[in-house]
């Protein structure tokens, strides 16, 4: 028997990722998976692609998961701390919304709204110190998408020495799967194909997780939306501590931070990172240079929203809490065409 794994919130698109991986995973066994709307229904009645997935989606209630070793929370910001607080306490739980990952109650409440259900461990193994207290914790909070991509490209900058945290620029396009599966107007195809447009100007709430994240002071983000299901691509620019640095100097840095990472790629020198390169993996891609105008330091960061921005990103959280090997059940790369 293996690992037994339950899944909170299984209908939507992070659910139905977390299906498709724990399915394929070699030490998980998918024993519960919940839904509101959609409970009573086949998993393949809502997510036809797992055709063969032999499992009825239930109501989410803490007797579904009394027998599971790890539950993945994968329900909309502000519902998992009552979920949460009513599993076994010898469960350990992976929460891919936001309820958990701020330490700062009042950015919270201006974020998000409501009462604020406390910091879990940090879910992003890549950041210094961070896997180990992800292996030691029993309730850890994964990362928000836009977070991830930001983090990975800035982190190390700031870490380093290498850029100023008063200044950071960052333009993010995202597929429209970051939007969740309920049905808005604005994500219908007709409105979506061929347009590019901006939301949550100024006021995107992954901006304080990102400045804990990354120790940034001040940050400027402009989320996108873009006219494709799954990705994110992320330019950060931020304004260099020295005026002498250089391209290589900061490919330095972050092939120094990411050269043992399985997950995280900085690409050859003038290969440019894409959405559909990391399509369906656990990976991010990286690539950075210094701007000639402005001497601003740009990194380019792209994803899969759902893989390393929310899914692969939580299984691979739960590989170290069970000290599994960290890919196991992840894809290190792409799909293609």
């Amino acid at each position: 028997m293996g690992i037994r794994i339950g899944v909170a919130g299984a209908s939507g698109y992070a659910g139905g990722e977390l299906l498709r991986l724990i399915a394929g995973h070699p030490e998980f066994e998918l024993v519960a998976a919940t839904a509101h709307s959609q409970a009573g229904k086949p998993v393949a009645a809502v997510h036809p692609h797992l055709t063969g997935l032999d499992l009825i989606l239930t109501e989410t209630t803490a007797d579904v998961f009394a027998d599971t070793d790890l539950v993945f929370l994968a329900l909309p910001h502000g519902e998992s701390g009552a979920v949460a607080a009513s599993l076994p306490a010898t469960a350990k739980v992976v929460d891919l919304g936001a309820d958990h990952r701020l330490h700062d109650a009042a950015a919270w409440t201006r974020y998000y709204g409501g009462e604020h259900a406390g910091a879990w461990t940090y879910g992003l193994p890549e950041l210094p110190g961070q896997r180990e207290l992800i292996a030691g914790s029993a309730r850890v909070a994964a990362t928000g998408c836009y977070a991830v991509a930001t983090t990975l490209a800035l982190a190390p900058l700031l870490h380093s020495g290498l850029a100023e945290p008063k200044d950071v620029v960052v333009v993010a396009a995202s597929g429209t799967s970051g939007a969740g599966k309920s049905a808005k107007l604005h994500l219908l195809g007709s409105e979506v194909m061929g347009d590019l447009s901006p939301y949550k100007v100024g006021a995107h709430q992954h901006v304080p997780e990102i400045k804990q994240a990354t120790g940034a002071a001040s940050l400027s983000f402009t989320p996108v939306l873009a006219p494709m299901p799954r990705g994110i691509l992320a330019t950060v620019t931020a304004k260099p501590t020295n005026c002498d640095i250089t391209a290589g100097v900061v490919r330095a840095v972050l092939a120094e931070a990411y050269g043992d990472e399985p997950l995280v790629h900085l690409l050859p020198e003038g290969a440019w990172p894409h959405t559909a390169a990391t399509l369906g993996s656990a990976s991010a891609h990286l690539q950075a240079t210094v701007d000639v105008d402005s001497g601003r330091i740009i990194v380019v960061s792209a994803i899969d929203n759902l893989g390393k921005g929310a899914a692969a990103q939580a299984v691979q959280c739960a590989n170290i809490m069970f000290d599994l090997p960290e890919t196991s059940g992840l894809s290190v790369f792409g799909v293609a065409p």
